[in-house]
């Protein structure tokens, strides 16, 4: 539409399985997802832990050229933040 506003989206969070499933067809889907947010510019927040499905995707977005961050150190920044 013309003179709409556009809103890209910049980070998305994502949680998924700390092992790798029972199918190959998960490890696919989250390597998958990592590479379409990577390619797309979008940066991942993820479930705290590199293991199993969140590590394929984490690593698929950082192979990408997305920045990672995980939420427990997301929470560390934050608490570290001066409020005053």
């Amino acid at each position: 539409m013309e003179g709409s506003l556009v809103r890209t989206l910049e980070k998305i969070c994502v949680f998924c399985g700390a092992n790798y499933g029972k199918y190959e067809s998960y490890v696919k889907a989250a390597h998958r997802l990592g590479e379409v947010l990577g390619k797309r510019g979008i940066n991942l927040i993820y479930g705290g832990e590199s293991l199993g499905l969140m590590r394929c995707v984490s690593i698929a977005a950082a192979v990408n050229g997305r920045e990672n961050l995980d939420w427990k150190n997301m929470w560390k920044r934050v608490e570290n933040c001066n409020h005053a």
